[in-house]
């Protein structure tokens, strides 16, 4: 059975490793890698791999599964200690067109995963059913999960090129945008029903980003890689200003492909009894594949051309970067760590919640980035962009029914809540 208190525990650790991940991506791009005695600034060359830290982050997710051997391993010691079957309970999932009977119980013989739906189409309080039998991820199905990897290759490439050009904190308050394009994802294809305070919120997270964008177009941080060493990569990007408003469409772009992602998985784990574990290990093998044979294919077109010779699709710089440089390389493995964690805590949170909320927590780190960013020096105080950051904090807080509408006008009948009313249970 999960207990309501690990809802929270799931919630915290998510926070942990993705305010990690973000601080050490941003670090590996202050990293400089050629030219760093020469007097001149604008020589030297910064760690700049946007795609190779894609595949670093696939390496991390498919790092699941040696925990998810170590659990089998164990499970299989208990089991021939305990003198009983080695299969362990499965995980349980949400559908909505299930054969069940009056008791919400599978009528195949099948194994039975149940849990209440706390919102959708199903209508609160509904117990829903998946079995094993008509899981989606059964057989062949698994390649279901290629779907999210490529989406999760798309928008991470943009958000790491577009942190080359933004400090940390804008680069977090700008994904900001992510809970717009899943609230309209989720009524699009999930079938969700949004309230006239919903829509609003959504104005209102806008609202933040631009706000939050503007900020960084106006005061631009002299410590950031991109305006205080203009490496060539970025130098024909023309102003401060122009690059901050390129890095934050970028940012903010990337979140349709992440909220993609999101739903095309709350959407498979409704229909599935897949651990999130093993979700986070399949889309880490996926997406690894993909990336890698799109970054041959790139090097060899593009890499290997003198105008593209040590940039972002020179296979053998990046590598030789990343390798010459002990601080790269430790921090490359921490990355690897987190953004495996990071990965798996928001699929439970997705699992246990919904992508919503996943959104809503994904939004919160940005306070955290944003303070560690302030003592290491990255980047300046704004006023600006607190007024944009509250906006978007609010906005979220409010679309996800964590605080209540202002006006009575706006006021719905019932909001879903991040922790859900009953424990939900495991069969």
């Amino acid at each position: 059975m999960t207990q309501r208190y690990l809802i929270p525990v799931l919630v915290v650790m998510m926070l942990t490793t993705g305010v990690c991940n973000t601080l050490l991506t941003k670090y590996q791009d202050n990293q400089c890698v050629r030219n760093c005695d020469d007097p001149d600034p604008k020589k030297r060359r910064y760690f700049e791999q946007p795609v190779l830290q894609t595949a670093q982050m696939f390496v991390g997710e498919m790092g699941c599964w040696v925990v998810v051997g170590l659990i089998s391993l164990y499970n299989r010691y208990q089991a021939k200690k305990n003198g009983v079957s080695p299969t362990g309970a499965a995980y349980e999932a949400v559908a909505a067109d299930d054969d069940e009977n009056d008791d919400g119980l599978a009528t195949d013989g099948a194994s039975i995963h149940s849990r209440t739906a706390l919102n959708g189409s199903d209508g609160p309080g509904k117990l829903v059913v998946v079995t094993d039998a008509n899981s989606v991820l059964r057989g062949f199905g698994i390649l279901l999960l290629a779907l999210p990897s490529i989406c999760d290759i798309l928008g991470t490439t943009l958000m790491n090129a577009g942190l080359l050009l933004v400090a940390a904190s804008i680069y977090q308050m700008t994904r900001g945008a992510l809970v717009l394009f899943v609230g309209l994802f989720s009524v699009l294809f999930l079938h969700r029903h949004l309230y006239l305070f919903q829509w609003v919120s959504l104005g209102g997270v806008m609202l933040g980003v631009a706000i939050v964008g503007l900020a960084g177009a106006i005061s631009p941080d002299a410590t950031t890689n991109a305006s205080e060493v203009v490496s060539s990569a970025v130098a024909d990007l023309g102003t401060e200003a122009a690059r901050v408003i390129i890095g934050v469409l970028l940012i903010a772009g990337a979140q349709i492909f992440t909220a993609t992602q999101f739903v095309l998985e709350e959407w498979i784990l409704e229909r599935s009894t897949i651990e999130p574990l093993r979700v986070v290990g399949w889309e880490g093998l996926f997406g690894f594949l993909v990336t890698v044979s799109g970054m041959i294919v790139m090097h060899l077109t593009i890499g290997r051309t003198e105008a593209g010779a040590l940039g972002y699709f020179d296979i053998v710089e990046g590598w030789r970067q990343m390798t010459a440089d002990p601080r790269i390389l430790i921090s490359s493995l921490l990355i690897m760590v987190s953004i495996g964690g990071f990965n798996f805590f928001g699929l439970s949170v997705t699992r246990t919640v919904s992508a919503t909320s996943r959104s809503t927590i994904d939004t919160c780190r940005t306070l955290f980035i944003w303070l560690v960013s302030l003592s290491l020096g990255w980047e300046s105080f704004k006023w600006l962009q607190v007024l944009g950051f509250g906006l978007l904090v609010y906005f979220t807080f409010l679309f996800n029914g964590l605080v209540k509408p202002p006006f009575k006008l706006l006021d719905p009948p019932r909001v879903e809540e991040l922790l859900p009313e009953e424990p939900i249970e495991h069969h």
